[in-house]
């Protein structure tokens, strides 16, 4: 027998009850609600759920929301009156489009709160994994963009993408994403050097890290930094590395 498509009223009630409470923190209201309901439904839940209703899940709005942020990011830097060059907009928009990034976004609307999961993913803290959590953040932006258009989808991905721009950009360049490849144009210059990166210590709880890593040019220390991240210390051991040996601030 074939299965029919959920209505609203298959839902668990209390999942239910907690879409208003996100429409607020969202900032609009839907008018069909069907998109908000299935942006939050996780495979596995529709997996686990699966008989004679069939609960549609998020992939698909994930597909169409990554295109649409892509696009709103773009035509937002690119206006920019900095005009960053070519190079410097596609590092802009990956750096504020890549998974580490909505997940932050999502977990600023704390969107794990209202996801339709299945209990083993729920004991397994899925509520709260950056891939699920992202991917739920990607296709809320198409289920605004399917109910009311590209110009209320880009007023919301906007409220997040301002202020990570920002964060990213200082001085006509990525703040973020240079300190390793400037370091690596300097040494560059002298043709035979090399620059490898050395983790020194990785300390603190699972969910609660802090690493240091050491930059070396020719085997000798030149920098060392910390961060939440590998990538991240390494950024902080390449920008001391900068200040302290080729006097770049």
């Amino acid at each position: 027998m074939e299965s029919s498509p959920a209505r609203e009223k298959d839902y668990p009630a209390p999942f239910l009850s907690g879409l208003s409470e996100l429409e607020g923190k969202i900032g609009y209201h839907f008018q069909q609600r069907k998109y908000l309901i299935i942006a939050l439904t996780h495979s596995s839940f529709s997996k686990e759920k699966k008989n004679k209703t069939l609960f549609e899940y998020n992939e698909r709005q994930e597909f169409l929301g990554d295109s649409v942020l892509s696009l709103i990011v773009s035509r937002h830097i690119f206006a920019d009156p900095a005009a960053f060059p070519e190079g410097i907009l596609t590092k802009l928009r990956a750096s504020t489009v890549c998974a580490d990034a909505l997940f932050e976004f999502a977990k600023t609307l704390d969107l794990g709160k209202y996801m339709l999961i299945n209990h083993g993913l729920e004991e397994s803290g899925g509520r709260h994994q950056k891939n699920i959590l992202a991917d739920c953040f990607e296709a809320l932006i198409a289920a605004i963009f399917l109910d009311a258009g590209l110009a209320e989808a880009e007023r919301f991905v906007l409220r997040f993408a301002k202020e990570k721009l920002v964060q990213l950009t200082e001085g006509g360049r990525l703040r973020d994403e240079d300190y390793k490849s400037l370091l690596q144009e300097k040494v560059q210059t002298s043709p035979g050097e090399r620059v490898e990166y050395v983790l020194l210590e990785a300390k603190g709880p699972d969910h609660n890290k802090e690493f240091v890593m050491e930059v070396r040019l020719n085997s000798n220390p030149i920098g060392k930094g910390s961060g939440r991240s590998k990538r991240e210390a390494e950024q902080a051991a390449a920008k001391m590395a900068l200040e302290t040996w080729f006097g770049v601030k």
